[in-house]
C-alpha cells in the first residue's frame, strides 16, 4: 500500500503542468507594460492575450488604458482568482478575462496582440501555434527572443530594481507574416505594349530571397521583407536597354499582390497573381545556450536567481 501510495502522488505530480518549470512568475514593471503597448500599437481594436498573465496587470491595463479586450492565460489559480478581482474593482470585468489553462492548448485565434513573459525554450515550443494566426498579429516578448526568428522591433527600458540580470529589459515585437513564397507574375505598362515580369520568392519567416525576371534576365531582389500583409523589395531590371531600379510595395491577399511600383521616377499601380506556391520555412532549431540546461527551464539562470518568483501575496496594484 505504500508503494501505490507513493506511485499515485508521484504521477499526479507528473501529470500536472508546472507553469513554475517554465518561466516563473515575475511580475512585469509599470514602465515595461506602457513600453510593451507603445511597441505594438495597441489600440481599444485589438483583442490582446497576454500568456502567463500572473496578477493580470498587462490586460487590465490595455483594457483601462486603451479600451482593448483582452484575455488572460495562467496554471495558478490563485492569481487567475487576484486578476478576475482586480479587473471587477477597476471595472473592466466585462471588457477582460482570466482563464487557469495551459498556454500550449489555448485557442489563440481571437488575438490581434499576443504578450509574453516566458523563457526563450518556451518561446520556441509556442513559436508553430504564432505562425497559424493572422497575418499581421502582433507578438511581443518582454527579454526572451525567438531564436532565428529576427524581431520587426525592438527597445531598451531601464528596470533599475530588476530582480535578475541586468538592470534594463529588452522588449521584442514580431509581426506575423503572410506567406509570399513562390512563383509570381503581372504585367507593366511600357511604350506601346506591356512588360511581363516574374518573380520567385523563397521565404524564412519574415524574410524573402529571390529573382525578378523581365526578357529572360533575372535580377537580384533587394531588401525583400514581409510585415503582416505588407511586401515590399527592389530590383534592377533592364528596361528600355538600359538598367532601371524598380521598387515594389503592396498588400498580400491570397494568391494576389494589389500595389504600387516606382520606376525611373514614376509610381503607378502593380498587381501580380501568384502561379506557384511555395513553402515558408520556419526552422525548428533549439534557442541560444540551450544545450546547456535542461529543456524546459529559462536558459539564462532565471529561475536561480529570482527569489521567492511565486510571491502572489505581494501588493501588485
Amino acid at each position: 500500500m505504500r508503494y501505490l501510495s507513493v506511485f499515485i502522488i508521484f504521477f499526479m505530480f507528473q501529470a500536472k503542468p508546472l507553469r513554475a518549470a517554465d518561466a516563473p512568475y515575475v511580475p512585469t514593471p509599470w514602465n515595461v507594460v506602457d513600453a510593451l503597448f507603445k511597441l505594438g500599437g495597441v489600440t481599444a481594436s485589438d483583442f490582446l492575450i497576454d500568456l502567463g498573465s500572473g496578477d493580470g496587470r498587462i490586460v487590465i491595463a490595455a483594457a483601462t488604458k486603451l479600451g482593448a479586450r483582452g484575455m488572460g492565460v495562467d496554471l495558478d489559480d490563485n492569481l487567475v482568482r487576484m486578476a478576475r478581482r482586480e479587473a471587477a474593482r477597476q471595472g473592466v470585468g466585462e471588457r477582460v478575462s482570466f482563464a487557469a489553462e495551459d498556454l500550449f492548448f489555448v485557442d489563440l485565434s481571437r488575438a490581434s496582440v499576443i504578450t509574453l513573459y516566458m523563457s526563450e525554450s518556451v518561446n520556441l515550443r509556442l513559436r508553430p501555434a504564432l505562425f497559424k494566426l493572422k497575418p499581421g498579429t502582433r507578438i511581443l516578448s518582454h527579454d526572451f527572443d525567438m531564436a532565428q526568428w529576427t524581431p520587426d522591433g525592438q527597445v531598451t527600458v531601464p528596470v533599475p530594481d530588476k530582480p535578475y540580470g541586468a538592470p534594463k529589459s529588452e522588449i521584442f515585437l514580431w509581426v506575423i507574416p503572410a506567406d509570399a513564397s513562390g512563383r509570381w507574375r503581372w504585367q507593366h505598362a511600357a511604350g506601346a505594349g506591356n512588360v511581363a515580369y516574374d518573380a520567385v520568392f523563397d521565404q524564412s519567416f519574415q524574410r524573402l530571397s529571390g529573382t525578378v525576371s523581365t526578357g529572360g534576365r533575372a535580377s537580384a531582389a533587394r531588401d525583400a521583407r514581409v510585415r503582416g500583409e505588407e511586401i515590399s523589395f527592389s530590383a534592377v531590371l533592364e528596361r528600355d536597354g538600359r538598367a532601371m531600379p524598380h521598387a515594389f510595395s503592396g498588400r498580400i491577399a491570397g494568391d494576389a499582390i494589389e500595389g504600387r511600383v516606382t520606376a525611373d521616377g514614376v509610381q503607378a499601380p502593380w498587381r501580380a497573381v501568384r502561379v506557384a506556391r511555395g513553402t515558408m520555412k520556419l526552422e525548428a532549431t533549439l534557442p541560444r545556450r540551450m544545450a546547456q540546461h535542461q529543456p524546459g527551464t529559462a536558459n539564462d539562470g532565471r529561475e536561480q536567481t529570482v527569489a521567492n518568483p511565486r510571491r502572489d501575496a505581494e501588493s501588485i496594484f
